[in-house]
């Protein structure tokens, strides 16, 4: 099985609520020969249902009836969202080849699986033949070190982390220093979760970055957003906020397996421009998977004709 066939199966079982929601929903509007004024004010219904988001979902409807529908109108409704979904390299990496270690920086509030999602994918990264070390930079959350330090483990990934309370930046600066010394390929940050609205926890991810500037001159961190698919518009209100603050280079979608309304991929690339890099859809730590966006959109469709 191809790496893209692989990325398909997974998130075609990942999406099996929002298939049997919003996209329920929406096929069964369509599913007549004829398509009448209402049926299309229940495709948007249903897509606004599906945390698209009202005026995207007015455009894509708007779009999809101007459209050349003898293919069918779920087929041209399926074009329209294909193209909401930004185009992207199929072959991008977390960490690159390189003379000197890549460094992700990772960001969210809390309860979003922030720490977790890091873990998964130390494991996917190790498992891929890259050595990651990680950066415990939460030092404010008692318990965050320890779950960190027992996905390394699992990972079979080193880590640094400093007293509870210390100055993160400074827990970033000698994870970069041991990264360098020991070789590492990859170092994956994890922060505090705050709030966007908080400035001096905002200030402090500025610092971070300040640091990585500094101990790795000409390095471009990613920075990526870990966000709860099942916060919907309110996860979208926080992207948007964190983009504002921090210049995020990508998402990465937790939970996208328990929720019914998955519409909420086509409303955070279109309304930041920053693509969907990861997507949860288990529990296990090979279920966070690179997020594919053909993949996606067929998997949604699946059951349409």
């Amino acid at each position: 099985m191809t790496d893209q066939e692989t990325r398909s199966s997974e998130l075609d079982d990942g999406l099996r609520r929002s298939r049997g929601g919003f996209m329920s929903r929406l096929r069964g509007a369509l599913g007549g020969s004829v398509i009448s004024d209402a049926m299309w004010d229940d495709v948007e219904e249903a897509l606004i249902a599906g945390d698209v988001g009202a005026t995207l979902a007015s455009n894509v409807v708007e779009r999809a009836r101007r459209a050349d529908t003898s293919a069918g109108a779920i087929a041209a409704v399926r074009r329209e969202l294909q193209a909401l979904l930004l185009p992207r390299d199929l072959s991008w990496r977390l960490a690159p080849p390189g003379t000197q270690p890549a460094v992700a920086l990772f960001v969210g509030v809390n309860g979003t699986g922030k720490t977790t999602t890091i873990g998964k994918i130390a494991f996917r990264l190790e498992r891929n033949g890259r050595h990651v070390l990680l950066a415990a930079a939460d030092t404010f959350r008692a318990a965050a070190s320890d779950q960190l330090r027992i996905w390394a483990t699992r990972a079979n990934a080193e880590i640094v982390s400093h007293a509870a309370g210390a100055d993160p930046a400074a827990v970033v600066f000698d994870a970069l220093d041991a990264a360098v010394a020991r070789r590492k390929d990859v170092v994956l940050i994890d922060t505090a979760g705050r709030l966007h609205n908080k400035t001096n926890l905002m200030e402090e991810l500025s610092k971070i970055r300040r640091v990585i500037d500094r101990r790795l001159p000409g390095a471009k961190p990613e920075t990526l957003l870990v966000l709860d698919a099942t916060t919907g518009q309110n996860g979208l209100a926080q992207a948007i906020a964190f983009h504002e603050s921090v210049q995020l280079t990508g998402i990465v979608l937790t939970k996208l397996d328990s929720t019914s309304r998955g519409g909420i991929v086509f409303a955070i690339e279109q309304a930041l421009g920053v693509p969907v890099r990861f997507a949860g859809v288990g529990e296990r730590a090979e279920d966070l998977i690179a997020f594919d966006p053909a993949a996606f959109v067929a998997a949604l469709f699946e059951d349409a004709a």
